[in-house]
């Protein structure tokens, strides 16, 4: 619906006046034939009809169009009474205005703002009525800290109203502690699954390391005992070497003794220690 146009000052064009309610054009759209409607008439029109309620020519949403702007420009500057104008209100606004200008008159009925107040009153009086109205909330004037209504004052008991809050905070207490012990246990368990993994992987690593000493001993007594085995043949060789060294000076000797008898012309060939070295038989070294 459009704008009502007794509420108008002055002439209005009749081509801002909407083709289906005949009012001053509110939120208007343009058909293609250039007939002008409010934005909620020719929505209701096109629920039921295809074509424009002026012309009939055929129409939908989809070709309809804001208003030409030279028009929106002469909507704008219609001058109109407020509608609080019956309550006392004697402002006269632009179009363009009315709104803004409406949502904040001192003439506008608005409702109570105390919680279940039925009440409409003018804005300008609201304070007034706040102050006596039956549902305003206000702090007990016993002490005990809660707002209540006017209206249950005589029924408002300190003591219970205490009571209920404390039972209401101990219930709320007990969830807390019921929630924070059931996520102390998720993560204790958690913990825990974590150390037996944890322990089941420092076992696997001992039992390894188990086995790698056992493999470092094993190859520690094997070069042990092929030291023991090359200190032996050690042992050997260098007896082998002395009894060679004896054997060289006694073979030094003998041609020594040899030389001496050949320049006497004496002819005895002595035993040699080469000989007893052949015929003393060979002693063999067990490990």
């Amino acid at each position: 619906m459009g704008y009502d146009i007794e509420r108008f000052v002055g002439y209005v064009n009749e081509g801002l006046l909407c083709c289906i309610c005949r009012d001053v054009l509110e939120d208007p759209l343009q058909a293609p034939c250039e007939h002008a409607f409010c934005t909620s008439c020719i929505h209701g029109w096109l629920v039921h009809h295809n074509n424009c309620p002026e012309d009939r020519q055929a129409l939908d949403m989809s070709v309809l169009r804001p208003l030409y702007r030279y028009m929106k420009n002469d909507l704008n500057r219609l001058q109109l009474h407020c509608k609080n104008r019956e309550h006392g209100c004697e402002m006269i606004c632009s179009l363009e205005s009315i709104d803004r200008h409406e949502r904040e008159c001192e003439y506008s009925h608005i409702p109570c703002s105390n919680t279940g107040c039925p009440v409409l009153v003018e804005r300008r009086n609201l304070d007034g009525h706040l102050a006596v109205c039956e549902y305003r909330s206000r702090e007990c004037p016993n002490g005990c800290g809660y707002t209540v209504l006017s209206a249950e004052d005589t029924q408002h008991n300190c003591v219970a109203e205490l009571r209920t809050e404390l039972e209401l905070l101990r219930s709320e207490m007990i969830c807390r502690m019921e929630e924070a012990r059931h996520e102390m246990e998720s993560r204790l368990d958690s913990q825990r699954r974590h150390m037996v993994q944890k322990e089941s992987l420092l076992q696997n690593e001992i039992e390894e390391l188990k086995s790698q000493m056992s493999r470092m001993m094993s190859d520690l007594r094997s070069l042990m005992a092929a030291e023991r085995q090359h200190r032996q043949e050690l042992e050997q060789a260098e007896l082998e070497k002395c009894e060679l060294m004896e054997l060289r000076k006694g073979l030094q000797k003998d041609c020594r003794l040899n030389s001496d008898a050949s320049k006497k012309g004496t002819h005895f060939r002595p035993l040699t220690r080469l000989d007893s070295v052949k015929r003393k038989p060979r002693e063999v070294t067990v490990i």
